[in-house]
């Protein structure tokens, strides 16, 4: 095991035939995820899968209230807020062995309050998963927050495999408005193509399906997933502890006693 307590170098885990690359010093992205080779994740201007936290998609106009007070939010997706402060940050490598790191951030300005992010990435023994981790520690003053990831898999594997397939069965879809935040209120799922947030009240649990190459599963204990299709080369199946917004209409409150945490598995197998 190493202990690097370093943001300048990438960290790369091996297991199996999977190879997976992780960039501390943009924001602890996964940049790269290969399984026998073959890319999994989009790579170039918007790559990898990054950390949402702490709060997870648009939060409307940058404004949230908290014990009374309203806070506002820099505002870099039009008019609103999005994807939290910590995927392009630079976070520290706590340690890392051939298959597993853990890495942490400082929370700080511009979110109002201070806590630690902490990231454990695992690849099983046999190759064949990944296990991701986030906790949200206060430092002192308690605090409303969200967590998720926000992967960027590729619709084409390349070679044989076509378009890739995304099966699920949520209970509800919550209706999206003009401005692409949640209205409140929650409708029968619809067919996409997605840029919306599912309620999974058991847990996510989203297939993605490259045929004749790859099946994955994308697992988690957490109610709520966005999946986005809307670009040509590439999905989103996001697993987050509250809906866009959710500063607003589904805040955890954060204590020096309570953190709040998620994890989700990617399973996968070969289909040729």
């Amino acid at each position: 095991m190493t202990d690097t307590a370093t943001t300048d170098a990438d960290v790369t885990l091996r297991a199996g035939n999977a190879e997976l690359t992780v960039e501390p010093h943009r924001g602890c992205r996964i940049a790269s995820l290969k399984v026998s080779g073959t890319e999994l994740l989009r790579q170039g201007n918007r790559y990898g899968a990054f950390v949402m936290v702490p709060w997870c998609g648009r939060t409307d106009q940058g404004r949230f209230r908290s014990g009374g007070e309203l806070y506002q939010l820099p505002l870099d997706s039009g008019p609103h807020a999005i994807h939290g402060t910590v995927r392009d940050g630079a976070w520290s490598t706590l340690r890392h062995d051939e298959r597993s790191a853990a890495f942490t951030y400082e929370l700080s300005d511009p979110w109002p309050w201070e806590g630690r992010v902490t990231q454990i990435v695992e690849l099983d023994e046999a190759g064949e998963g990944l296990t991701l981790t986030l906790g949200i520690e206060a430092a002192d003053a308690s605090f409303p927050a969200q967590a998720g990831w926000h992967p960027w898999f590729l619709r084409n594997l390349g070679g044989r495999s076509g378009d890739v397939r995304i099966d699920f069965d949520p209970e509800w879809q919550e209706e999206r408005g003009v401005d692409h935040l949640p209205t409140g209120k929650r409708i029968a799922p619809r067919p996409g193509p997605w840029d919306d947030c599912f309620g999974m009240p058991q847990g996510v649990d989203v297939t993605l399906t490259w045929p004749g190459a790859l099946e994955m599963k994308v697992a988690s204990r957490a109610e709520w997933v966005v999946v986005y299709d809307e670009q040509p080369d590439a999905v989103c199946v996001e697993p987050q502890t509250g809906p866009p917004n959710g500063l607003n209409s589904h805040p955890h409150l954060v204590t020096p006693i309570q953190p709040l945490e998620i994890s989700t598995a990617w399973t996968w197998r070969p289909l040729s």
